[in-house]
């Protein structure tokens, strides 16, 4: 490998750590690059050496390809890998790395450009026999022209845009009555995600199945499939579960999928790791449609390197540097691979933003992660923080692996989907092989169980062992009788009584007798986090007077008017504003739009009357912050009338 010595990884995270891994193991330097917002994370300090570029929003640092260029020059290193997501699929990138000589780990210039966009790659690999799902390419027609033609191909349709991928953009029109708010949405979507509004409608399929084949060409004309992975598994077109191989595939489909795999990529000469993503229909599962080609590393590649014990990171490498493609080895047993997400299920998969107080990774199983305690999750980036890759002598076993490494993790500070994931892969349908990607929809909403006893008493466990700490502290420092009186004042005043109140409104006493050995911390706010087999519960002390408070509260009549304000459900940046400051609404109309994580998400108004914006386009919006303000059409009147 005498093509490159120094690495550059132009990615974050769990890929850019997971990549260094294995460019040292191959007696490289690596080179990491991060953002303000990324100064202190584990990838920069794993590396060899590391370079700023940029502060923390992705369009001004990992998204520049300048900046990039500029590291890799800065660094010295003679090749740059891009990892996925972010630049791993820009033209502009591979163009830069060629101009400046400098080796691009991908593929070709002109199969980024082909497979980049969604269009010109169905009509590039329709021309080579591989089947494509109706549809067609709403570029230069109007919405009546794309109305008509929508209604040609039939409904129900997915409107997604040309460029990109993951899912972002996508919107799913069931009638024509829903069309025009979703090529609108989509355009959005696509314009800030991807700087091109262009979309492509395909006809939808009922139940379909999510499988793609892992191809590798090298720079000898060699073209091969490495297996499939089955990642049908997904919620709002983003994989949850991925697994390789395919479940319960029919004989000769996969052979049939895996030719076509072939001959797509061949169609561009491709160099490097791909992948080729099809859908299955799950009712007739021997019909298979290009969806589009991936020209990058997956996120999902540790399951095939599972059951065929490759680093394909490695391969990568070697490809990069010229080298010819070895032997494809047979698949061994099952892998499942799950993604956790910083997001809150129980609060509709919101994203969750904070400080992580513990991190405990299960042992026994592959684990990836973006984070280690102490770690800062930020709105900048994808929610994506870790993934854990179960591998076993077959399907089932993988799954129980799996199950049991997902109850043994600990994630303290910030919310996540591993309870969830839980409920997930012990779901029967999911251990039937019985998939398609309307699964997960079946299973929602998900609503957590409430803290058991002993995750209370676990709390009030650690909230006195803090409060004891900082009284200590507090008498160290001051020497003040007074101070040690603090803590014995909480002793002899009942500290036997402390209640929690749950984020859901739900008062807790604590048990004294309960058992109380489960991992725990406090936050910056007070609040104490704590787990048990895999869910999480933050739970907030109350003293006597606030569970008093709360207690009669609850006792009164529920009010039937709503709060006037209309808050942000996460922290993220205002994308859209849809109503005129001092409109007329109505409730459930659609105020805002705020995105953040890669999720886009509407403030509704909470009933109807005249709506006043607090917010505008670009502005960033706290969790729980105020975004407008609805008054009811009775006090408006009376406000006009007072005037």
């Amino acid at each position: 490998m005498a093509a490159f010595d120094i690495v550059l990884i132009a990615n974050r995270g769990e890929i850019a750590r997971r990549i260094i891994r294995t460019v040292r193991a191959q007696g490289l330097r690596s080179v990491a690059v991060y953002s303000d917002a990324d100064a202190d994370a584990p990838h920069v300090g794993e590396a060899d050496s590391a370079v700023r570029i940029g502060p923390a929003p992705a369009a001004e640092s990992y998204l520049d390809v300048d900046a990039v260029i500029r590291a890799a020059r800065e660094s010295g290193a003679q090749a740059i890998h891009p990892g996925y997501g972010f630049l791993s699929e820009s033209v502009d990138l591979a163009q830069a790395c060629a101009a400046a000589r400098i080796v691009f780990i991908g593929p070709s210039v002109e199969a980024l450009q082909i497979m980049g966009d969604k269009v010109t790659a169905r009509e590039q690999v329709a021309a080579r026999g591989v089947p494509v799902v109706p549809g067609f390419d709403a570029g230069g027609l109007s919405d009546d022209q794309i109305a008509v033609r929508a209604t040609q191909v039939g409904y129900p349709l997915l409107v997604k845009p040309s460029a990109g991928g993951g899912g972002k953009g996508m919107e799913i029109v069931l009638d024509e009555a829903h069309l025009d708010a979703a090529l609108a949405s989509a355009r959005r979507v696509a314009k800030a995600a991807f700087s091109d509004d262009a979309l492509l409608l395909e006809r939808l399929i009922a139940r379909p199945r999510h499988i793609e084949v892992q191809v590798f060409g090298d720079k000898h004309g060699a073209v091969v499939a490495i297996g499939d992975r089955e990642c049908t598994l997904q919620r709002r077109h983003q994989k949850v579960i991925e697994e390789a191989p395919s479940a319960g595939l029919p004989d000769g489909v996969r052979e049939r999928l895996f030719e076509a795999a072939v001959r797509a990529a061949e169609s561009v000469e491709y160099v490097g790791a791909g992948t080729v993503e099809f859908l299955v229909d799950a009712d007739a599962p021997d019909e298979f449609f290009f969806i589009e080609m991936n020209t990058r590393l997956q996120v999902e590649h540790p399951v095939t390197e599972a059951v065929t014990g490759l680093d394909l990171v490695a391969l990568q490498l070697s490809v990069a540097a010229g080298e010819a493609l070895p032997a494809v080895p047979p698949v061994t047993g099952h892998a499942v691979e799950a993604r956790i997400y910083a997001e809150s299920p129980e609060g509709g998969f919101l994203p969750s933003t904070g400080r992580v107080l513990r991190f405990d990774a299960p042992a026994g199983v592959r684990v990836d992660a973006a984070i280690e305690t102490g770690s800062e999750v930020t709105g900048f980036y994808d929610p994506m923080i870790a993934k854990i890759i179960a591998h076993g002598p077959d399907r089932s076993a993988a799954l129980e692996q799996l199950d049991e490494a997902l109850s043994r993790t600990v994630i303290l500070g910030v919310e996540t989907n591993v309870g969830f994931l839980r409920r997930l892969v012990t779901n029967e349908r999911v251990m039937a092989g019985d998939l398609d990607t309307g699964l997960i929809d079946t299973l929602l909403p998900f609503a957590a169980a409430s803290p058991s006893p002993r995750m209370v008493a676990s709390a009030r466990r650690v909230l006195l062992h803090e409060t004891e700490a900082a009284t200590t502290r507090l008498v160290q420092e001051t020497s003040s009788r007074r101070a040690g009186g603090v803590w014995a004042a909480l002793t002899d005043a009942g500290a036997a009584e402390v209640a929690f109140l749950t984020d859901g409104g739900q008062i807790l006493d604590a048990e004294t007798d309960a058992e109380a050995s489960l991992p725990a911390a406090v936050d910056a706010d007070g609040a104490v986090w704590v787990s048990e087999q895999g869910r999480v519960a933050r739970l907030r002390p109350l003293d006597r007077r606030a569970r008093m408070k709360h207690r009669l509260a609850a006792r009164q009549p529920e009010s039937a008017a709503t709060a006037p304000e209309a808050r942000a459900p996460m922290p993220g940046n205002v994308v859209a504003v849809h109503v005129e400051d001092g409109a007329t609404v109505s409730q459930g109309e659609p105020l805002v739009s705020i995105e953040a994580m890669k999720m886009e998400h509407p403030v509704l108004a909470p009933h109807d009357g005249t709506v006043h914006l607090l917010v505008a386009v670009g502005d960033q919006a706290r969790r729980g912050q105020p975004v407008a303000t609805v008054i009811p059409h009775a006090e408006s009147a009376d406000s006009e009338g007072a005037s």
